[in-house]
């Protein structure tokens, strides 16, 4: 088994190709991002985050006693828990997209999630996907790929979503928020989000997600042939 680090921007269907993925060849999906909006979701309740910024020395002292795990759902998809309750709908929602990129930038909290995801992903066999999975989670993971797409395809597939679940949105708000949360992804000064030097970008912009799907097993396929070479030799 091998490690797979799948990275891009929001909103860039690099998730649910990941779990596609995972599910298909038997491994466990990581969604890294959502780990991220669950300790956004936890600093919003306390009052220390905002779009404006983030009351850091609070958020920071509270991480000890944030416990976030992932449950299994029969359809194969999974529910984040935050301490034990179901957050997945409240973390999806428009405050939470709005306040994650300043949460996710705190040094202290990329720190501490990554040293949970490093230990929800020891030994392999993993799908994980996020910002800075093939950067800095996982340098070594043996398949790095980089997923991207422009900012309005991006916001198009966002607010279709959202609608379908029958949430009031509107498309100019979250075009605005994919392109501030871009700005912030790549320049932060704590694992900024780029393209991994050994990762295959996968520009999805008009692909199908039969397509897309496809181009991953493809190169999932590649990548262990590759690993299984090296351990021969």
């Amino acid at each position: 088994m091998i490690t797979i680090a799948i990275d891009g921007f929001s909103s860039s269907g690099k998730s649910t190709m990941a779990r596609h993925l995972a599910a298909t060849i038997g491994y466990r999906y990581i969604d890294s991002g959502a780990m991220y909006r669950a300790v956004t979701l936890y600093a919003l309740r306390n009052g220390w985050a905002s779009p404006a910024g983030v009351d850091t020395a609070s958020l920071t002292a509270a991480l000890p006693d944030i416990d976030i795990d992932f449950l299994p759902q029969p359809d194969g998809t999974q529910h984040t828990l935050l301490n034990g309750e179901d957050v997945e709908a409240l973390i999806r929602g428009i405050e939470v997209s709005e306040a994650v990129s300043p949460v996710a930038a705190v040094p202290e909290v990329r720190h501490a999630l990554v040293a949970m995801q490093q230990r929800l992903g020891a030994g392999g066999g993993i799908v994980m996907d996020g910002r800075d999975i093939g950067t800095t989670v996982f340098p070594n993971a043996e398949l790095k790929v980089y997923v991207d797409a422009s900012a309005e395809t991006r916001a198009r597939r966002r607010y279709d979503e959202m609608t379908a679940k029958g949430i009031d949105v509107d498309y100019d708000e979250i075009l605005a928020n994919v392109r501030n949360r871009d700005h912030i992804d790549t320049t932060r000064s704590e694992s900024p989000l780029r393209k991994a030097d050994d990762a295959v970008l996968l520009d999805n912009s008009d692909m199908t997600p039969e397509q897309q799907n496809a181009r991953l097993l493809e190169l999932y396929n590649q990548a262990i042939q590759q690993s299984r070479a090296k351990n021969r030799d």
